[in-house]
């Protein structure tokens, strides 16, 4: 099954680390070749021998040590490998990923790799929730680092929750999965994301509040999938996600553009909070202010994206997905956007002030097909894209 490949496996310090024994023992069951690289930090809590031992290859402990350089320099390590697994992944591991640190063999390789990684985080709950490493695993996805895990349960702390190393037998089915070919593969998909800014002066604009998280995240589990992604993005605040072709704009008229140029793709979501309408005659320089007088905007209605693809006459995808973002009678409004826009499915949320959808991490939604509604659980925005990623795998085979 992993035959011949070869996987860099770096053990960071963590009382899970013990888990990585029986990692390399089944990585080698299934043919991988593995290459062990212990943190400084592991070593508290598994020897270099019993490493070494399991798999059979010797271990690399010490940036520095000029043996090792001279026989493979780190660079090289990095490079040759055909997947880096991080398992476990501490807070302060992701936390020097995510900020590009190398003050180590681990986060050098880790920093100089081209190659794909696949990380299993593993640290107390409170540590694991807590909003800087919140905002490190967002960024490492975004980076396109592959995550297994964490989850939940009781912890060596006595506590209990989110934070706990997934076990070997998932993390071996998540490298699996990733030498297999997707479900998605020779696809193009074309999603589009974030806000638009519609220009009232050169300084000023009209916005929205969304994110651009869904949206980026849609893009990366479609690519994961193995489809050609063309990801069309407004002014977000997330970047977007490793391996996808990135078109970026500012306006609605902008990206009605850039979607047209994108085309054809065997499918089109459009998860953008694309602006209703505009400013008409946006001003060339900036408006002051003058007592007692107040400007006057006129507004202009922008292009309906979702409609015009949804009613193309030639190149329209197969399938094409709409996104309603809605604050009272979410279904309802949705299912009558569907008709009206003339798409194959609506994805319905609720983004009043008090769901923390909007701007948030996480999403509760209702697909809507011409067959009904089907409300899916709240959950992460990344597990709203990999269920509807695999719906789109689906109706696409």
């Amino acid at each position: 099954m992993l035959s011949d490949k070869h996987i860099l496996l770096i053990i960071g310090g963590g009382i899970a680390a013990f888990k990585s024994l029986d990692l390399i023992r089944r990585l080698r069951e299934h043919g991988a070749v593995v290459t062990p690289v212990l943190t400084k930090a592991a070593e508290e809590f598994v020897t270099p021998l019993s490493v070494s031992a399991l798999a059979g290859a010797k271990v690399y402990r010490d940036l520095f040590d000029l043996t090792d350089e001279a026989e493979m320099g780190h660079i090289q390590l990095s490079r040759v490998a055909d997947l880096v697994v991080v398992a476990p992944a501490t807070a302060d591991l992701m936390a020097k990923m995510a900020q590009g640190l190398a003050n180590d063999l681990a986060s050098t390789l880790l920093l100089a790799t081209d190659t794909p990684v696949l990380i299993a985080p593993a640290m107390n709950v409170r540590m694991w929730e807590h909003a800087a490493t919140q905002r490190n695993a967002v960024r490492l996805r975004a980076d396109g680092v592959h995550m297994v895990g964490p989850v939940s349960g009781d912890m060596a702390c006595g506590e209990h929750g989110p934070g706990r190393m997934s076990e070997p037998m998932d993390i071996l089915a998540a490298v699996t999965a990733h030498f297999q070919d997707g479900p998605l593969q020779g696809k193009h998909i074309l999603v589009t994301s974030g806000p638009t800014h519609e220009p009232i002066d050169p300084v000023r604009y009209i916005a929205n509040r969304s994110s651009g998280a869904q949206g980026a995240a849609i893009a990366r589990a479609l690519h994961a999938l193995g489809a050609r992604v063309s990801f069309v993005t407004g002014p977000a605040d997330v970047p977007p996600p490793a391996g996808v072709d990135v078109v970026r704009v500012e306006t609605a008229q902008q990206m009605l553009d850039a979607v047209r140029q994108s085309l054809p793709a065997d499918a089109a979501v459009f998860a953008a909070a694309v602006a209703d309408w505009r400013v008409a005659c946006a001003s060339d320089s900036k408006l002051k202010k003058t007592s007692g007088a107040l400007p006057v905007l006129t507004f202009a209605e922008n292009p309906d994206i979702l409609h015009s693809i949804s009613h193309a006459k030639d190149q329209r995808p197969k399938l094409v997905i709409g996104f309603a973002a809605e604050t009272d009678d979410v279904v309802e409004n949705a299912t009558a956007k569907r008709l009206r826009k003339g798409c194959d499915w609506i994805v319905a949320n609720d983004v009043s002030p008090q769901t923390g959808i909007m701007g948030g991490q996480e999403n509760a939604v209702t697909l809507i097909d011409e067959k009904g509604a089907d409300t899916w659980p709240r959950m992460s925005k990344d597990a709203v894209s990999q269920r509807l990623a695999a719906l789109i795998a689906q109706r696409l085979a």
